[in-house]
């Protein structure tokens, strides 16, 4: 089963080119380990234009999307909005087990508002902009993402 996949790193300052983005490659590098075919982090700003990624990747149909960043809790931060506008349904137990996975190490992973869920046939996962969180997301996600695809596209239990 091939999983097309896409990353989109939400960062202002990545975005203008202040500091190259680490998570993203981090995220396409873990899903090519997966299995999966993903092409380069596409990197957006903030707000609006993460919107127009998630929308651009969801009419090219792929299997999984990955957001890095603008999960926290600052003024910039929406890539939860900008996801839940577009799911038919939350899995809430992904988002919470990344949040569980990681919080012992880093206590301030509480804080990331990320969602997880499927718009379409595709799943939705928002992990924080940072390379630990990647690290993190795809340690959680590795084992159940081929069989959520499976599920989504309507394989049996």
């Amino acid at each position: 089963m091939t999983i097309r996949a896409r990353v989109i790193v939400a960062s202002n300052r990545a975005a203008a080119g202040v500091y190259a983005d680490t998570s993203g490659p981090r995220l396409v590098t873990g899903l090519r380990e997966l299995g999966c075919e993903v092409g380069e982090p596409v990197v957006v700003p903030d707000g609006d234009p993460v919107t127009e990624a998630l929308r651009a990747a969801l009419a090219d149909g792929v299997d999984v999307i990955l957001t890095s960043g603008g999960t926290g809790v600052t003024p910039t931060d929406r890539t939860p909005e900008a996801t839940r506008g577009l799911l038919d349904f939350e899995v809430p137990g992904i988002a919470e087990a990344i949040r569980a996975y990681s919080r012992d190490k880093v206590p301030a992973a509480a804080l990331s508002r990320g969602l997880a869920g499927v718009a379409g046939r595709t799943l939705i996962v928002n992990l924080p902009g940072s390379t630990g969180g990647a690290k993190d997301g795809l340690a959680v996600l590795g084992p159940l993402l081929a069989h959520t695809v499976d599920q989504i596209r309507g394989g049996d239990h």
